[in-house]
């Protein structure tokens, strides 16, 4: 059987440049989908997808339900399931619109798709985010060593992340030029810097610590005045490998290129974390740690507003649905703190009532006027 079939391919091809230029989804996203149909095409044999039907679906889902990860040895995750299968749904209801397949396929087929409505509950569920504390990252960047330069750049690495909260694909790219000491700012200019969704936007250094900060601008001084670096260089620059006297590869220094991804970023956590005795966390768990540590010291929305700002969100419920829930330790202790309540005098009741009446008429004048627009 053939491992694949040319018309499928082209298929895909123009479905994934839908994707990136229609939809403008990023290559990660496309990537899974690319994984998805391969999955599903390998247990329909590569058949041609205008033979699709929605018998197909009931047993590739079957079929993936028994599958075991390649990693783990253990059952797909229901996020995975339901994840592949979603895909595979937005594929099909694309490809039922399309010439050459409008009379062969039913757009109804590729509901067959849909995970079992206990799965998508299990699938979707909103579970707690685990990230360091700002003292456990303190433990870490403090016993990193920091004898060469590779492992100056590491710590630095670690202290930058925390104290700008960037992506570590933003982190990768970010140039010399980009980061402003006398404005403690990283300028993730979206035409250089790899933000989500391209994004450009200014985060100010976050208040953890002048120790962090002090680490960050020890290593842009050495690259600036020491290594005479231009504004032009990667802010972390990848290392540098040739052939040593032992006719071996080895380190032998920085290069002046960047990292093509944030891979080498996570590893340099993992041996962070490693080392200093504490389970991985991943960069990006330095997000909900700094949204953890703004809900403890914001004193009101407007600054709390400015603190989701700083992150690269655009709507501050971006950062309450994506990292705001409550840790379940903070939500006990804020629970046992509450006082029973006591008794309102009527007087509190007509002036509590008439607050409640005052805000439902301005939400409803709001939905007036945005109707209007």
């Amino acid at each position: 059987m053939s491992k694949h079939h040319p018309e499928n391919e082209r298929t895909k091809h123009k479905y994934f440049a839908f994707l990136k230029e229609a939809m403008r989804q990023s290559e990660a996203t496309i990537d899974g989908v690319a994984k998805a149909l391969a999955r599903f095409e390998i247990y329909n044999k590569h058949r041609d997808f205008k033979l699709f039907r929605h018998e197909q679906a009931i047993g590739f889902k079957k079929h993936l339900i028994n599958q075991k990860s390649q990693q783990r040895n253990t059952s797909l995750s229901k996020a995975t399931l339901h994840t592949t299968f979603a895909h595979l749904k937005r594929f099909f209801e694309w490809l039922a619109r399309e010439p050459g397949y409008k009379s062969r396929i039913h757009y109804s087929d590729a509901e067959y798709f849909n995970s079992s409505a206990k799965d998508m509950r299990v699938a979707t569920a909103r579970r707690d985010q685990k990230a360091p504390t700002l003292a456990q990252i303190k433990h870490v960047i403090s016993h990193m060593p920091a004898n060469t330069e590779i492992e100056q750049r590491d710590r630095a690495v670690l202290a930058f992340t925390v104290l700008t909260g960037a992506r570590d694909g933003a982190i990768a790219s970010a140039k010399l030029k980009h980061i402003n000491l006398l404005e403690d700012s990283f300028f993730q200019d979206g035409r250089d810097v790899k933000t989500k969704f391209s994004k450009t936007f200014t985060s100010f250094f976050f208040p953890v610590g002048d120790e962090i900060r002090q680490l960050v601008v020890n290593w842009i001084t050495y690259l600036t005045e020491e290594k005479l670096w231009s504004n032009d260089d990667p802010l972390f620059p990848m290392t540098k490998i040739a052939v040593g006297k032992n006719h071996r590869f080895e380190v032998c220094g920085l290069k002046r290129e960047h990292w093509s991804t944030g891979s080498p970023i996570r590893e340099i956590f993992r041996k962070a974390f490693m080392y200093a005795g504490l389970p991985y966390f991943k960069p990006h768990s330095f997000r909900n740690t700094l949204v953890q540590l703004g809900q403890s010291i914001c004193q009101n929305p407007e600054v709390f507003k400015a603190w989701s700002q700083n992150m690269g969100h655009e709507s501050v419920l971006t950062t309450f649905r994506s990292y705001g829930d409550v840790a379940s330790e903070r939500q006990a202790v804020i629970l046992k703190g509450l006082r029973p309540p006591t008794r309102f005098k009527q007087t509190e009741k007509n002036e509590l009532a008439d607050e409640i009446g005052k805000v439902l008429r301005d939400y409803e004048l709001k939905d007036k006027l945005t109707a209007r627009s």
